[in-house]
C-alpha cells in the first residue's frame, strides 16, 4: 500500500526523568524546557506539521510530563492557530498506563489508539530538519519493517547507538553507547527518530516481547533494535544531513540556541529584525509589545544596547541602558537593568536581572531574580532562584526555589 505524509502517525514517547538536563526538569517535562522562547518540543512538531503531519501521540509516563505537555498543547487548537497550520493537528496522550521502556511505550498507544498506519517515533529532546517524504519513500522501496534516521558524527559515541549498515543501507549490527571508540562499528549514531511499519504490531504481539516486559525491558536502543535485526527482520538505516540536536545537557541546549539563532528563517524566529543587516530579533505584535520594541530599538541605533552576533528578545522585555548582549535569547515579560553584559546565554521568561551583572555561557530559569553586581559563568539556574546582590557563580548548578544570600562565591557547586 502506498502512504501519504498525512497518514503518518507520530508517537513522542516521554517518560524519563531527564537527569542530564538538571536542574531545568526537576518541575517540568524537558520537552517543554523553553528554548527560543517557547517550548523544547514545539520545534520538532512544527517540522513535521508544515509536511501535513497531523497527528501526534505524546507517550508521557509520570505526572509532571503529563502537566507540562497538557497543560501547554491540549488538544492542538492553539498550536495550530499560533502557526496557522489548516486543517488543525491533533493530540492525544498516553492513558495512564505505565511504559518501561520508550519502545513499550509505543506499543502501548499503537494498541490503545488502534493505529494501522505507519508510525513516525521521535524523541522529546531533540530538534530536527527532516524530509518526511524522502524518509516514507525510502522506507517503502526497502520494505523496511523499521527505518532508523542515521546522522555521521565527529564526537563522542558513547552516547549514542551506533549502526554497522550494508551496502544497501541495511543494519546488521547495532551497539547500543559504546564504552569506547573501537567497540563503536562507524561514525553513524543513532537519532532516535524510527518510521515503523503497521507490521511492528506481530512483533509487539510475540511471545518474544512478551518475555521482555515481564523482565522489565523494552527499550528501542537497548532491546527493540538489537532484536529485531537478530532476527532478521528488514532494519533500515536513512542517512540525514540535516540539522539534528539532543537538546540532552545545558551544553548541548546553549549549542542549539547559537544553531538555531543563527539558521531559522526569519518566520520561525516569530519576531521582527530590528537591524536589517544583523539577526537580532524582538517579538510581539500587541500595541503595547510594539510600543516596547521601539523602545528598544531606539536604544539600539543611539548605542545604548550593542549587539553582537545574533539575539532573540522576546515580548513585553525592558531593556535598560549600557547593556551588552551577544548570541544570546531573552524570554518573554523580563526586566533587564542598566550596565548587564548577557553572552551566550538563554533567559527564559519573567527574570529580572538587576544591574551590573555578568551572565557568561549560561541558562537561567523562569521567574529568577538575580541581584546587583553578581557574576553567573558557565552555570544553570532553575527555576524561581533568587541570587543575592554580589554573588558570584561559576560551574554551578541552583535547583528551583533556592535563594542565594548576598556575596556568596559558589564555585563548582550543585544546590539540591
Amino acid at each position: 500500500m502506498k502512504w501519504r505524509i498525512e497518514d503518518i502517525k507520530v508517537i513522542i514517547p516521554i517518560g524519563g526523568e531527564a537527569t542530564r538536563l538538571r536542574p531545568l526538569t526537576i518541575e517540568t517535562s524537558k520537552a517543554t524546557v523553553r528554548l527560543l522562547n517557547r517550548p523544547l518540543i514545539e520545534f520538532s512538531i512544527y517540522e513535521l506539521a508544515r509536511q501535513n503531519v497531523k497527528e501526534f501521540i505524546f507517550g508521557v509516563r509520570g505526572y509532571i510530563n503529563y502537566r507540562s505537555l497538557f497543560d501547554i498543547f491540549k488538544e492542538g487548537i492553539g498550536f495550530s492557530a499560533r502557526y496557522k497550520i489548516k486543517p488543525r493537528v491533533h493530540f492525544k496522550y498516553q492513558p495512564r498506563v505505565d511504559s518501561i521502556g520508550n519502545a513499550d511505550s509505543v506499543k502501548i498507544n499503537m494498541e490503545y489508539y488502534k493505529i494501522e498506519e505507519p508510525t513516525l517515533v521521535i524523541q522529546g529532546d531533540n530538534i530536527f530538519k527532516l524530509d518526511i517524504k524522502k524518509l516514507l519513500e525510502f522506507h517503502e522501496e526497502k520494505k523496511s519493517l523499521m527505518t532508523i534516521v542515521l546522522k555521521k558524527w565527529k564526537g563522542d559515541l558513547y552516547e549514542f547507538g551506533v549502526a554497522d549498515v550494508e551496502d544497501d543501507l541495511r543494519i546488521k549490527r547495532f551497539v547500543e553507547k559504546p564504552k569506547t571508540r573501537e567497540e563503536a562499528p562507524s561514525d553513524l549514531i543513532n537519532t532516535g527518530i524510527y518510521l515503523l511499519s503497521p507490521d511492528i504490531m506481530k512483533v509487539f504481539e510475540s511471545d518474544d516481547i512478551a518475555k521482555m516486559r515481564e523482565e522489565g525491558k523494552l527499550d528501542f536502543g537497548k532491546d527493540l533494535i538489537p532484536y529485531l535485526i537478530e532476527h532478521g527482520y528488514p532494519v533500515y538505516g536513512f542517512v540525514t544531513e540535516d540539522i539534528w540536536f539532543d537538546v540532552g545537557t545545558p551544553d548541548r541546549y546553549l549549542d542549539a540556541m547559537e544553531t538555531l539563532l543563527n539558521t531559522l528563517e526569519d518566520t520561525q524566529i516569530g519576531g521582527k529584525r530590528i537591524d536589517e543587516n544583523k539577526r537580532i530579533y524582538v517579538q510581539g505584535t500587541s500595541p503595547d509589545s510594539i510600543r516596547r520594541r521601539n523602545i528598544i530599538i531606539n536604544k539600539y541605533k543611539k548605542g545604548k544596547l550593542k549587539v553582537e552576533g545574533n539575539a532573540l528578545i522576546g515580548r513585553h522585555c525592558q531593556i535598560g541602558n549600557s547593556v551588552y548582549i551577544e548570541n544570546s535569547s531573552i524570554d518573554n515579560f523580563s526586566i533587564i537593568k542598566d550596565h548587564v553584559s548577557i553572552t551566550k546565554s538563554s533567559i527564559m521568561d519573567r527574570a529580572f536581572i538587576a544591574e551590573n551583572v555578568v551572565i557568561q555561557n549560561s541558562i537561567i530559569g523562569r521567574h529568577v531574580e538575580i541581584r546587583a553586581e553578581s557574576k553567573i559563568i558557565n552555570s544553570v539556574i532553575a527555576d524561581d532562584v533568587v541570587i543575592g546582590e554580589g554573588c558570584e557563580i561559576v560551574n554551578s548548578k541552583i535547583y528551583p526555589h533556592r535563594t542565594i544570600n548576598e556575596g556568596s562565591k559558589l564555585h563548582d557547586t550543585i544546590l539540591t
